[in-house]
């Protein structure tokens, strides 16, 4: 995988927590730069090893799927994009959002919002994927975007929550096909 997908398939499965992240900042207005780094690092920490997690996975069955890896990752992604676009509306801009920061809590979001990267790490067995670079490039994002999240929600709310969902699901759904186009036109199943 090139550096320019990994970047954006890093920003795209960091939305989950860009959006957990306002919400955060929204609940918590007095949010101090401790709490939100510990929250930003939680969730960073989670979202770039759980493709690990899924690498591991996918390296074990790897070879009873190679027929049909291509499929794979491109079903995966695109069932993950669409997921993350139906799920962008259940966060309504006027609920309040209740976020406590506990130990708990954080680690409830931080396993929630990663899921998705758990899944996107099963597609990453079945690429040219240095796993390593790729935990650590998703990690320091999500954490980054988390950061940049908690600022937003603490000054205009959690609005931006949903677009930003929809926005990642979008591109989740654009590098499952790009997987897949680029798998048919190396095998000359597609050619210009």
């Amino acid at each position: 995988m090139d550096y320019l997908t990994l970047f954006i398939l890093a920003v795209a499965l960091s939305f989950d927590s860009f959006a957990v992240s306002i919400g955060c900042g929204f609940s918590r207005q007095s949010i101090q730069f401790k709490e939100a780094l510990k929250v930003a690092f939680s969730l960073g920490f989670f979202q770039g090893m759980m493709p690990v997690v899924g690498w591991l996975i996918g390296t074990s069955i790897k070879s009873y799927i190679t027929r049909f890896d291509h499929w794979l990752a491109f079903i995966l992604l695109l069932i993950l994009g669409i997921r993350m676009i139906k799920e962008s509306g259940s966060c309504d801009a006027d609920e309040e959002v209740t976020h406590k920061f506990t130990n708990r809590e954080i680690l409830t979001m931080s396993v929630g919002t990663s899921i998705d990267a758990l899944i996107v790490g099963l597609s990453f067995a079945f690429l040219r994927t240095n796993i390593l670079e790729a935990a650590v490039v998703i990690g320091v994002i999500t954490s980054t975007i988390s950061m940049f999240g908690m600022l937003i929600g603490k000054k205009s709310g959690n609005h931006l929550g949903s677009k930003a969902e929809i926005l990642g699901g979008l591109i989740l759904i654009a590098i499952g096909l790009k997987i897949l186009l680029e798998h048919m036109f190396e095998h000359g199943i597609l050619s210009f």
